[in-house]
Parts: structure tokens; C-alpha cells; sequence
């Protein structure tokens, strides 16, 4: 599998270094990197798994664009902002995970799977008109961001804690953990692509069954 490891000491991933580099399939960024500027990753079509730096401060403005192969991105509490269509055309884009002070730029989310999955009137490529961008960004704000969904806002959050989902899956029971929800995705699938935790779904079914079987001696 074609790599790229974002060396150490690299702090700002300049405007188009990696622009057009199909055979690039997955990123792990060193810690350091506070800056990813435009067209950074564009047009990456092979482009499957990425690791953010968990100090990133702002993506650019298409950094991501038309990443075919990308079908989840988790953004780290530290990110202040992200650029115009910075995901735009990332068309298996469905898992996503963004703090909700970030700021987004137009058309983030553009002509991608999640976009695919909102209510809002689109062209046969997913896109919609500008006037709309408001509207698809408290969208994509709302989801998981209800009472009934706090499993899955808890295992797709930057840093998930392993005592908030086991008493979660203990009060909803283990079934909770492939509940889909409104673009149908389980809390099971945003831990499993979460890139920030080692948390894995058969600990907390193991724990589960131990701690039932507690209950019930």
C-alpha cells in the first residue's frame, strides 16, 4: 500500500505538494503540523485514510479536494477553521467528525456522500446553490447532536473516553452500538475510523458481558 508519512518538524504542508499525487493512499501527520494550506492533498484520488495532527489549526481551501477514495475525516479540538470546499468532491466522504466551534468555509462538504444524505434539494452531483450553504452547514452541525445519538456523538468525538461509552452501551444496551443514525452510520463504524483513540468495539462488548455477568452473581 502507497504511503506518506508527514515527516517530523514539518509544521505548514504548503499550497499544492501534494497535488495530483494518485498513488498516495494513506497520511499520518506528526503532532507538529499546526497548518495545511490550499490544494495541499488535492486531487489525491487514491487517498483512503488520514491521520491528522492533533494540533492542526486550519485546513485550506480545497486541501482535500476530490479525494475520491476518502470516506472519513476527523478534525482535532485544536482546528480554528477550514477553507472553502476543503472537502469538496470528496465523494465517499461520509464519516465526519468536526468540533462545533470550527469555522467552515463555503461549500466544505460539497458533492460528497454526507451531503448526499441531507435534505437539502441538490444537482445530480451533489452540489446546491450558495444561498443554501447556511442551511447544509447547521445541518451537518445537527447531526449526533441530540439526546438519542450520545453513543454515536460519543465514540466519533476527537478524544472518546472509554468510561463515558461503556456507561452509555450499559444504560442502551450493547444493540446501541449498530443504531444508525439520520445518514446511517453506527457509533461501531465512527469508532472503528476514529483516528484519535484506541478504543476498540470488542472491549467494550467484552466489558459488557463482564460487567453483566457481575450483576446477575
Amino acid at each position: 500500500m502507497g504511503s506518506h508519512l508527514v515527516l517530523p518538524g514539518v509544521e505548514i504542508i504548503p499550497e499544492f505538494t501534494f497535488f495530483d499525487c494518485i498513488n498516495i493512499e494513506t497520511v499520518f501527520m506528526d503532532d507538529i503540523v499546526r497548518r495545511i494550506e490550499k490544494d495541499a492533498f488535492s486531487h489525491c484520488t487514491d487517498l483512503a485514510f488520514i491521520k491528522l495532527s492533533r494540533n492542526l489549526e486550519y485546513v485550506g481551501q480545497t486541501a482535500f479536494w476530490s479525494c475520491d477514495s476518502l470516506t472519513s475525516i476527523f478534525i482535532p479540538q485544536s482546528c480554528r477553521a477550514i477553507g472553502e470546499w476543503a472537502f469538496q468532491c470528496c465523494k465517499k466522504l461520509i464519516i465526519v467528525s468536526i468540533p462545533q466551534n470550527v469555522q467552515l468555509g463555503r461549500g466544505v462538504f460539497e458533492c460528497t456522500a454526507l451531503i448526499k444524505k441531507s435534505p437539502l434539494q441538490l444537482d445530480g452531483y451533489g452540489g446546491y446553490d450558495e444561498e443554501h450553504d447556511e442551511e447544509a452547514v447547521q445541518w451537518f452541525r445537527s447531526i449526533n447532536n441530540d439526546e438519542i445519538h450520545s453513543l454515536h456523538r460519543a465514540c466519533s468525538c476527537f478524544n472518546p473516553l472509554s468510561e463515558i461509552i461503556h456507561d452509555l452501551v450499559k444504560r442502551l444496551g450493547i444493540d446501541a452500538m449498530r443504531m444508525k443514525n439520520s445518514i446511517g452510520i453506527t457509533p461501531s463504524q465512527y469508532l472503528e475510523a476514529n483516528t484519535f483513540t484506541t478504543i476498540s468495539e470488542k472491549e467494550i462488548i467484552n466489558r459488557y458481558i463482564l460487567d453483566s455477568s457481575i450483576e446477575w452473581c
